[in-house]
């Protein structure tokens, strides 16, 4: 059993997932945005929502991460209400994760030994978004 994430983001969604695919070395992931999506002539798309991504999602660390655009005019709130959790047992590749989300963001507690795991820190990224990293030996 997987735990997937949705995470919305306020028109800059794509940014946001271009960011994260490098920042975790993943494929190329399929956007579609709401102008590749079925039209109906009685709701009319507007113009600013047509390249907004509607649906694409990343794999991060073993963990399918899902995203998309709000759609104009809807209430938008930065993500203060997620936070993710990176758990790995590749300590390398956890570092460089952490690292390449630093960029922008805002390090609440860095990567350090603590009491239950050999390296654990938090931060929040350029986007908003908070992240946990935990180093766990099997995993």
């Amino acid at each position: 059993m997987a735990v997937e994430v949705y995470l919305n983001f306020n028109g800059n969604c794509r940014e946001a997932v271009t960011f994260y695919e490098t920042v975790f070395n993943t494929n190329k992931p399929e956007i579609m945005t709401f102008g590749d999506s079925p039209q109906n002539p009685s709701y009319p798309l507007p113009e600013e929502a047509k390249d907004l991504v509607m649906h694409t999602r990343l794999s991060i660390f073993g963990s399918t991460v899902m995203f998309s655009d709000t759609f104009p005019g809807h209430p938008f709130t930065i993500g203060n209400n997620v936070t993710l959790a990176v758990v790995s047992g590749d300590e390398a590749q956890m570092r460089k994760a952490f690292d390449g989300l630093k960029e922008g963001g805002k390090v609440t507690m860095e990567l350090q030994e603590t009491f239950w795991s050999k390296c654990y820190g938090s931060l929040t990224d350029k986007f908003g978004v908070e992240w946990q990293f935990s180093h766990e030996e099997n995993r």
